[in-house]
């Protein structure tokens, strides 16, 4: 009786607790997990404030902790990317410069821990700004070219292909031997849920892990962040981005970013950049993000595109249930399923989305599977409505008829779907 009754307890704690936000769509990617405890709710609060601060070269009267932008860096702050915690924005077609995505950079061959080997002069993304003194990097700039293609029904939809050149490099040619691939900035929130997520919940997916460099343990672990699952946890993910996005090092990092012919800032800063209390608070207010509430799931356009999902076999790869093992930011979470729609595995996505790269285990057309949940709210609160990991798929419906490689199948089952069954998916997935 006494195993029961904790039982029942644990359930009622569990069912009292929501993981997902409620409140205006415009504010749908900031609000925290609900229940955080003073020191937690605390932490997220210092950790918004360094997400959203703008960094500058040196200390001031005003603030004497935000130190060390540069000497290269992308933007000046975490939300000029991820702006209202969603995702970026494709460029304007007016001068086509890349302001909330990276241009990656590599060579052939592996880093000395198994990852893509930097570019010798550029490092391992291209920076378009530096400080006062400093030289950007250049310009990434995205020209698309478009072209229609037809549903089975004779109905027409243009997609559109990005093609990168740069402008204005400052350390020299990039070099044909060069790399690249273009990467949009995705949404922040919801992270931390599937940070708790089991590795023995994701190995029993169907698509292939990434076993990346883990730089506190020294050692390979899962990976399950980034476009290509190229980082095993939220730490190193933040950390990782602090140092090439904004130039800013931490303990995890120390060593500044710049290009070889800044040889001697090379050696890193006396010390970190970002003290360990910051960088925990910006994990804090990353984990505790709450991922969006649903919408509209008694109607039945929704209740028939979900049926049509998982039909035509999208839910094999955004599976719709996983489970919290562990959650320290809220332990009354712990065990419940989560609603994401990813297995945060790597899966081959065909030609036509290769970006000619491998990240660790992950091959050129190889990308993992982005979370499905949030995403009719893209766009709704200043944030991009741009998808794929390139921002060129300006709807959901473009981005599932560019899937190819292993989705090729649920590809041509949705083009072949008449059009009120289309527009049912697609209800599905803007209630996501």
């Amino acid at each position: 009786m006494k195993r029961l009754g904790v039982l029942l307890c644990a359930a009622m704690l569990a069912g009292a607790a929501r993981y997902e936000a409620q409140g205006p769509e415009s504010e749908a990617f900031t609000q925290p997990i609900e229940g955080l405890d003073a020191n937690h709710a605390a932490s997220f609060s210092k950790g918004s404030g360094i997400f959203r601060q703008a960094w500058i070269i040196g200390p001031s009267q005003d603030h004497p902790d935000f130190v060390g932008l540069g000497p290269l860096y992308n933007r000046l702050s975490c939300i000029a990317c991820h702006v209202k915690n969603g995702r970026g924005a494709a460029p304007d077609s007016e001068n086509g410069v890349a302001r909330t995505m990276a241009a990656r950079l590599s060579v052939e061959g592996r880093d000395a821990h198994g990852g893509p080997r930097p570019h010798p002069n550029y490092g391992a993304q291209l920076n378009p700004e530096g400080v006062l003194g400093v030289a950007g990097e250049g310009q990434a700039v995205v020209d698309y070219a478009e072209f229609d293609v037809a549903f089975s029904d004779g109905e027409r939809i243009t997609l559109r292909r990005p093609t990168l050149s740069y402008r204005n490099l400052a350390y020299g040619p990039l070099g044909l031997e060069t790399k690249t691939s273009l990467r949009n900035a995705p949404p922040v929130f919801g992270l931390g849920l599937l940070e708790s997520v089991s590795d023995a919940e994701i190995f029993a997916g169907r698509g292939r892990p990434n076993f990346v460099f883990n730089f506190e343990t020294r050692r390979k672990s899962l990976g399950r962040f980034g476009l290509k699952a190229n980082q095993p946890n939220l730490k190193q993910q933040i950390a990782n981005a602090f140092m090439e996005d904004i130039g800013v090092t931490s303990s995890l990092f120390p060593a500044e970013n710049c290009a070889a012919t800044l040889g001697q800032c090379r050696s890193g800063a006396s010390k970190p950049e970002l003290a360990d209390a910051q960088l925990d608070a910006v994990v804090t207010y990353i984990s505790a993000l709450a991922p969006p509430a649903r919408r509209n799931l008694e109607d039945r356009p929704v209740k028939d595109g979900e049926l049509l999902f998982r039909a035509i076999g999208c839910s094999e790869c955004h599976r719709d249930t996983l489970h919290v093992a562990e959650f320290s930011l809220q332990p009354a979470l712990n065990g419940v399923a989560i609603h994401p729609y990813t297995d945060l595995l790597l899966h081959d996505m065909g030609e036509g989305l290769a970006d000619g790269r491998e990240d660790f285990d992950s091959g050129p057309r190889d990308w993992r599977t982005p979370p499905l949940w949030g995403l009719g709210l893209a766009g709704k609160g200043g944030d991009g409505a741009n998808f794929l990991h390139d921002g060129r798929a300006r709807t959901p419906a473009e981005a599932i008829l560019w899937h190819g490689g292993e989705a090729q199948s649920s590809a041509d089952a949705f083009r072949s779907l008449p059009e009120p069954q289309r527009q049912a998916l697609l209800a599905f997935l803007n209630s996501l």
